[in-house]
């Protein structure tokens, strides 16, 4: 007879659980992880024997240990939903894959980690690589847009603007070798700093960031960790990239506050917002609530924004999704005010970026007011849209919406009828 691990619920959270092996010792994910914990001691006795092999006597005797039980803090219903929303996406816009990340600002405990296409964990064995990792936690991307909260945050910190603060600004700036412009053309016109984050304009956050400055905007990002892993308990965290203030060049600071020249992780991305969404207060991400009878509680906090500048972020996030003509409506949900970022990068290739190849995102946080979820949504590639208003918006509103109604969370802006 042999033991043999079995995923009763196939493709749910594969990447996130792992799998073990023939020996039962876990080979990816939390299985690996949490190896030592999941998988107990074996038992052990010195025996004599004598000549014919029967036992006379025993020197020592240890018993076996039973691995713990652990318990995520993954809710399978939230989880089996974002997958099948994620894979709808893929489908319907013609996309390589796609990742979503659904957790709880207050705590840090991610409620979903998804992916599509997925696979069985109970044919793990049979599924290369790239299609078990878990891409949310080891995979980079150049964010775009969804970047310029740093800026933002940054300015409207330090003094150097206000919501209210007006920019005249062209379609197009030069910064040293490069020319940066908005994603469609416009007139030069006047934009405040609430309309450069709703409009989501190039050129607009390129302004402030010159005027917040290199040192500063270093700072800035890494107060609100990326470059750095997050700390997650999850093996194979990537840092991303983050190019050191040492080696900035002369376009570094037109590339840089737009999502472009520095890759974050899906789990980077969510964490950040997710410290707007509480309140200015970053907190540790994690997927294993306890072991046995021990309670994991123990997580990281720390300031990232004071409440009155995050109370500020938050009404302009607000305004991506609400104004008309801003980039993320299709992210709206009737009954519920919604603060979220669109994002759409280029994919960085050996030479270069990879023509007509891009990464369309959406992160966003629900009901502002008290904020019980941040969803952030990528989709990698897809071919009928890029825009991340577009192509992942309409998903972070499934997932979310779904998962309000799950959560039974009360609705914060009821629709008149």
């Amino acid at each position: 007879p042999e033991e043999r691990r079995a995923y009763p619920q196939n493709t749910v959270a594969a990447p996130v659980i792992g799998y073990a092996g023939i020996d039962n010792k876990g080979l990816g994910g939390l299985e690996l992880q949490y190896n030592s914990k999941l998988a107990g001691r074996p038992g052990k006795q010195t025996i004599i024997r004598d000549a014919t092999g029967q036992a006379i006597d025993t020197l020592s005797s240890t018993p076996e240990r039973q691995g713990q039980n652990l318990f995520t803090t993954i809710d399978s219903r939230i989880q089996a939903n974002a997958e099948s929303v994620l894979r709808q996406t893929v489908t319907q816009f013609r996309a390589t894959s796609a990742s979503a990340i659904v957790l709880d600002p207050r705590t840090g405990a991610i409620l979903a980690m998804a992916q599509a296409p997925g696979y069985d964990a109970n044919n793990a064995g049979d599924v290369p690589y790239a299609t078990q990792r878990n891409r949310a936690v080891t995979d980079t991307y150049e964010p775009g847009s969804t970047f310029k909260l740093v800026t933002i945050a940054g300015a409207l910190s330090q003094g150097l603007v206000t919501p209210s603060t007006k920019f005249r600004l062209p379609y197009s700036i030069h910064v040293a070798d490069r020319v940066i412009h908005d994603a469609e053309y416009r007139p030069t016109e006047t934009l405040t700093t609430s309309e450069i984050l709703s409009h989501s304009s190039n050129v607009g956050a390129v302004t402030i960031a010159r005027r917040l400055g290199a040192p500063a905007l270093m700072n800035w990002i890494e107060k609100f960790g990326y470059g750095k892993k997050t700390g997650i308990d999850f093996p194979g965290e990537s840092p991303g990239f983050v190019l050191p203030l040492e080696k900035w060049y002369g376009s570094t600071i037109g590339n840089v506050p737009i999502g472009q020249g520095i890759s974050v992780t899906p789990i980077q991305m969510a964490s950040a917002y997710a410290a707007i969404a509480n309140g200015g207060v970053w907190v540790e991400p994690h997927l294993v609530e306890r072991i046995g009878g021990q309670l994991y509680n123990d997580h990281k906090r720390r300031r990232v924004v004071t409440p009155k500048i995050d109370k500020v972020l938050k009404q302009m996030l607000t305004g991506v999704v609400d104004e008309h003509g801003a980039t993320g409506n299709a992210a709206a949900i009737p009954g519920y005010t919604v603060a979220g970022k669109t994002g759409t990068a280029q994919v960085p290739g050996p030479h270069g970026y990879t023509t007509g190849k891009y990464v369309a995102s959406f992160v966003g946080m629900v009901p502002v007011k008290k904020p019980r979820l941040v969803v952030l949504v990528v989709v990698n590639e897809p071919t009928r849209g890029i825009f991340g208003g577009t192509v992942a918006a309409p998903a972070f509103a499934a997932i979310a919406k779904f998962d309000l109604q799950h959560l039974q969370v009360p609705p914060d802006h009821p629709v008149a009828s």
